[in-house]
């Protein structure tokens, strides 16, 4: 039983861990010129910085509520934050780019289970209002994070090294070992067995697809190994489809898909999040080395994007029940895509102030399709179904935003050719992964009107 004063605490100590995750998953951004720079490779290479820390975080998010479960919140979040924190100061003494991503591998292991294990723990202790504001407070930092990140990635890179990005982390990781070993509660829970091997059939397939595919935007592999590795992936995926279809207790269960808005939910979150989850990389690049800004610069003009996020989580439950799920998710998928080919008209000559009202808006209308998609795919889920739906739409959240990174690194590296200026090369990618992005309104056009009505029993949306 705790006492009132750590009841008090336990938000915090879940809110550190939220703060940590969504603060890396974007201060690096802006850095990667810097770091490509000093470790003497092409910025085209540095996409494996990220997808090597999306790539584990996606693998281990199915496991993550069971080993807390098995071995205890306590445990699990102090290993969390250790790894985190060692991971961050591997990734700061790194001195080439393969030990750099064998470090963020290891910082994706704490990462991929600091959210998930705080969030649980709030979940065992709170109940009713006071589980509402608990949440409501820990999901704050996921908020602030992303806002600062880039801005304070661009200024640690001129003020001092981009391997303060990472140095960042190790006193708020110190701090949180300490505070956490004394305060955080340490709650079991009865489990089943894990399936193990539909774990490793599905987390081979996200690897082996995902290494094919940043295999060909990096140019690492040949085109023939590549394309071995994306389909003995593809291959995989597969096994475990006809390998749940007959497991007493598999991973995802495939009745999920039962649920039609479920469905169209994954797949339209998996497909419209390939151009959005390229967006955090694409647009920092091309604000340096396209329109020439320094790293401060280009951090702090990426603020207007959040800010628009923000402001537009506040209007979601009102435009969802005036406009319903197929008319937004339609036409906001098709706005948004002509939205990412826009940036094609950007260029040197283009007022500071119009730039910042693109941004903004491009956050805005980016995350009521985010809130809108995971409405959807949850909504219509029982309550044995919810938690598996939610760690699967959180696996595909991951897997989608590693897929749009290594698909934009290779048409960078594709449309770059010997060009001299950069300019030319991100405004035709810009515009293939707008197109790209269109097509998921194929998939929500397959929405019945039945299926549309604005009620939503969950709310799956997202920072």
């Amino acid at each position: 039983m705790l006492t009132p004063f750590e009841r008090k605490l336990l938000p915090w100590l879940a809110a550190v861990g939220f703060f940590m995750q969504a603060l890396d998953a974007t201060i690096l951004n802006t850095a990667l010129p810097a770091m490509a720079a000093s470790l003497g490779e092409s910025p085209l290479r540095m996409q494996s910085v990220i997808i090597a820390y999306v790539l584990t975080v996606a693998l281990l998010i199915p496991a993550s509520g069971w080993l807390a479960d098995r071995f205890g919140t306590r445990r699990i979040y102090l290993l969390a934050i250790l790894l985190f924190t060692l991971g961050s100061l591997a990734c700061a003494v790194a001195p080439s780019l393969p030990l750099l991503v064998a470090a963020r591998v290891l910082q994706g292991i704490g990462g991929a289970l600091l959210v998930p294990v705080g969030r649980l723990a709030v979940l065992r202790i709170f109940q009713g209002r006071e589980l509402l504001r608990a949440m409501s407070f820990v999901t704050i930092p996921g908020l602030v994070g992303p806002l600062i990140g880039p801005a304070l990635g661009g200024w640690l890179v001129e003020v001092a090294s981009w391997h303060w990005v990472f140095l960042i982390n190790l006193p708020v990781g110190l701090l949180g070992l300490l505070v956490c070993g004394r305060f955080m509660p340490d709650l079991y829970q009865p489990t089943s067995g894990f399936d193990w091997k539909g774990f490793a059939l599905f987390s081979l397939g996200l690897v082996l697809a995902s290494l094919g595919l940043q295999g060909m935007g990096e140019r690492s592999f040949s085109v023939g190994i590549s394309l071995l590795m994306l389909l003995a992936g593809l291959a995989a995926m597969a096994g475990y489809w006809l390998y749940a279809a007959r497991a007493t207790r598999p991973l995802f269960s495939l009745s999920l898909f039962h649920s039609s808005t479920f469905a169209i939910g994954i797949l339209g979150n998996l497909f419209a999040r390939l151009g959005s989850g390229a967006m955090p990389f694409l647009t920092p690049l091309f604000l340096q080395l396209g329109l020439g800004f320094s790293p401060s610069v280009a951090g702090m003009t990426m603020i207007p994007t959040v800010l628009g996020a923000m402001l537009t989580k506040t209007l979601v439950n009102r435009l969802i029940p005036m406009l319903g799920y197929r008319r937004i998710l339609i036409g906001n998928t098709l706005l948004l895509g002509g939205m990412m080919s826009g940036f094609a008209f950007i260029d040197a000559g283009l007022p500071y102030w119009a730039l910042l009202c693109w941004l903004g808006l491009f956050g805005a209308f980016n995350s009521l399709q985010f809130s809108a998609m995971n409405t959807l795919t949850l909504k219509d889920l029982g309550p044995e179904q919810a938690s598996g739906g939610n760690s699967l739409l959180s696996v595909v959240m991951q897997l989608a935003m590693s897929m749009g990174i290594a698909i934009a690194a290779s048409l960078l590296n594709l449309f770059h050719g010997e060009q001299e200026t950069w300019l030319p090369t991100f405004h035709i990618t810009y515009v293939a992964v707008g197109v790209m992005s269109m097509l998921a309104a194929l998939i929500f056009a397959q929405l019945g009107q039945e299926e549309c009505e604005p009620t939503p029993r969950r709310d799956g949306s997202a920072p």
